[in-house]
């Protein structure tokens, strides 16, 4: 009797531990499908005007997660710049920025048969987080690709990596809200040609047409809430030229589509390192109002939404013209519902493209909050 009272002892021990570990994998097993659905977050229903209509004012990454002076994560710091931290997103919140451009390169990170480094994705992901952490709109595109370059002979295979690149990003994120934008190229041109940053060709302009096709209907097939992205459109070069805008074909029946263009207006004082560092609104603004009317005729008029993802004023040693021009450009783009980002290269001295505006040293603060608070003031 002994015996079996302690054979049937052991055995309900046995079953109550069973009983115990089931319940205890369930446990976990709920937890990491909560994980799951908590990642998936709820993407809001609504057009990209509407959209767009909550922008107030952006920045730039740049010189940054497009660098390409060094392999692997070592590239992000290989032009100088410190190491993003979320600090970086927590001023430009706190400022009064709500929009944040994170220019990406990818190619120098992607293998022979077009896999991007899970290291440079998971990268990518942590500095997109810290801008989605602050409540930010966050706009990841591909950046300094030398590879797509919108010629017949090299179109195919142009298509089938950007295809694959944008296979891979789409899946990475298609979780996320509305606060993350996919802009499918920057700056697509003829590099190194006389025709560069004059328009291109028809042709050229065609096959980014294509491209661009490409990456809408990649993002748009892969699942989650890429259904629903907003997806940020580019002609010839991001061009303010009217020929490369006229270009642009758009998808049709989508309500989710953002025409992005690049505008360093008036050249002469806002890019060009030897050009004027004067500006006169009386005779300058006359780029920046052509601009405006001519994205005014060819896509607001149309509930097609336009960002300006690059503009800026080099600094010539001219701060108060830096201002003025500045506190013109973004009033006049906010009277017609355009959000403008800066593009902040990270660079203060010399002779080049001084762009920078913050100090990313920790703790990043602002280098020139001069220029910084009377940007903010124009969209309050």
């Amino acid at each position: 009797m002994k015996l079996n009272k302690i054979i049937t002892l052991i055995t309900c021990l046995a079953m109550g531990l069973c009983c115990f570990t089931g319940c205890s994998n369930s446990a976990e097993e709920s937890k990491d499908n909560n994980k799951i659905e908590e990642k998936a977050m709820e993407i809001r229903d609504i057009s990209a005007k509407e959209l767009v209509a909550e922008m107030k004012i952006g920045w730039n990454l740049g010189n940054t997660l497009d660098a390409t002076g060094a392999e692997g994560l070592a590239a992000e710091t290989s032009w100088g710049n410190a190491k993003t931290r979320e600090d970086m997103f927590a001023l430009l919140k706190n400022t009064g920025f709500n929009v944040v451009r994170i220019p990406v390169t990818w190619d120098s990170h992607m293998d022979s048969d077009y896999n991007v480094d899970p290291e440079w994705m998971a990268r990518v992901k942590e500095v997109v987080d810290y801008g989605i952490n602050n409540d930010m709109f966050v706009i990841l595109n591909t950046h300094h690709e030398e590879w797509y370059y919108p010629t017949k002979e090299n179109k195919d295979e142009d298509i089938k990596q950007l295809k694959a690149l944008w296979e891979q990003i789409a899946e990475e994120f298609k979780g996320y809200d509305e606060h993350l934008i996919f802009e499918g190229l920057n700056e697509p041109r003829l590099r190194d040609t006389a025709m560069e940053w004059t328009g291109g060709t028809p042709e050229a302009q065609e096959i980014i047409n294509e491209y661009e096709q490409v990456f809408y209907d990649t993002v748009r097939n892969s699942g989650g809430n890429n259904s629903k992205r907003h997806l940020m459109i580019t002609g010839y070069a991001a061009s303010s030229q009217s020929s490369s805008l006229q270009a642009i074909k758009i998808p049709e029946n989508d309500n989710k589509i953002i025409i992005s263009v690049h505008g360093y207006l008036p050249y002469s004082f806002a890019l060009d390192t030897k050009g004027t560092d004067k500006f006169d609104a009386n005779s300058d603004a006359v780029s920046i109002d052509s601009l405006l009317l001519n994205l005014d005729s060819m896509f607001l008029s149309q509930d097609i939404p336009v960002i300006i993802g690059e503009f800026g004023c080099v600094n010539k040693d001219n701060l108060e013209d830096r201002i003025e021009c500045s506190k013109y450009y973004i009033s006049a783009a906010k009277s017609y519902g355009i959000p403008c980002i800066w593009w902040d290269n990270g660079s203060f001295v010399g002779s080049g493209e001084n762009f920078g505006l913050m100090d990313r040293q920790a703790p990043a603060e602002w280098k020139t909050s001069a220029l910084v608070n009377a940007m903010i003031e124009c969209v309050k």
